[in-house]
């Protein structure tokens, strides 16, 4: 059937069409890891929608970018398996097997490890990675529910909290072993270090703040604890070498340390149990995973609140996109 088209209307369909053919390439989309859905929401960072979700395996729950930056990988913590995404157009690349437990998972800065952290057998991986594969070179067993993990900036040593054990642990990564262990405030959850590698940040899920160690002499030093709010959580750098952000899940809040003073400078109320974060490339947006309300929560920091929500999937943990501030 021939449509006939009001000579009216010509002009107007005529900038519709060489409008769509002159947009800018959109932007990376945002990645929401639905830890009980065993799948991932790819969001639409301009119209703010859910495009697609990808099936993942069983309880998807933190990613990492290679260190070419061409995959996203999502450790399927119940499926044993990686997936690796297309970090720019959200296309599946591949499915690794084999990998036993992947909760929590980290690249060394020197791009030679893959480290990932077994949260409910109690040990920590560490795999080879030749650019391409992962193999597996040495379990260490640890003490109860291996969490988070942070990695120097010499690829020396890796960090790794134990959430029911209150543990800090230090592991040397040129030999797999266990350096030191110290104990720590209530269930700590994610680690953070400074720039400097003398300070770490630990969120202490099981209290109301974080808790900073000293680790730039022979042991381990707990120096402070900042109050933040009931059930501190996860982090993520403000990209301003200087503030950190820590959600505080019970509190539902968001607040922002100032690394040098040790102090909170700036709190924003997220509703939901706030989880995982990314901050935009600009600092001013912060997108965080809203883990009991299945929503993708945006927080504008100029205007010290949550500005629109996106509905995902069960249990939003893991929060990650490309044009992100620097970490």
């Amino acid at each position: 059937m021939k449509i006939s088209i009001p000579a009216r209307f010509g002009a107007a369909l005529a900038w519709f069409a060489l409008s769509i053919g002159n947009a800018a390439p959109s932007a990376p989309p945002v990645f929401v890891l639905n830890s009980l859905e065993a799948n991932v929401s790819v969001i639409d960072p301009v119209a703010w929608t859910e495009t697609m979700r990808i099936p993942t395996g069983k309880e998807p729950h933190h990613l990492y970018l290679t260190p070419d930056e061409k995959s996203l990988i999502v450790a399927n913590a119940l499926g044993d398996t990686l997936t690796f995404l297309n970090p720019r157009t959200a296309e599946v690349q591949r499915t690794v097997r084999g990998i036993v437990d992947p909760y929590h998972l980290r690249f060394t800065p020197d791009m030679k490890w893959l480290i990932t952290a077994a949260n409910r057998l109690n040990h920590v991986d560490f795999y080879r990675w030749d650019g391409k594969e992962p193999t597996l070179v040495q379990r260490v067993a640890t003490s109860r529910t291996p969490s988070h993990m942070w990695i120097d900036s010499r690829s020396a040593t890796v960090y790794v909290t134990m959430q029911d054990s209150d543990e800090l642990v230090a592991m040397d990564i040129a030999t797999q072993t266990i350096k030191w262990r110290t104990k720590t405030g209530v269930m700590p959850a994610d680690v953070y270090g400074s720039g400097d590698d003398r300070r770490l940040f630990i969120g202490l899920t099981g209290g109301d703040g974080v808790e900073v160690f000293d680790i730039s002499g022979r042991e381990p030093r707990s120096i402070k604890k900042i109050p933040t709010g009931n059930g501190a959580h996860a982090f993520r750098a403000a990209g301003d070498g200087r503030h950190l952000y820590v959600s505080n899940r019970v509190a539902n809040t968001i607040s922002k340390i100032d690394m040098t003073t040790q102090e909170v400078v700036a709190n924003y109320p997220v509703p939901g149990g706030p989880d995982c974060m990314d901050v935009s490339a600009d600092g001013r947006w912060i997108y965080v995973s809203s883990r009991w309300a299945r929503k993708l929560s945006v927080v504008d920091t100029q205007a010290g609140k949550v500005v629109r929500q996106v509905a995902v999937g069960k249990s939003p943990h893991g929060v990650w996109t490309l044009q992100h501030a620097p970490r």
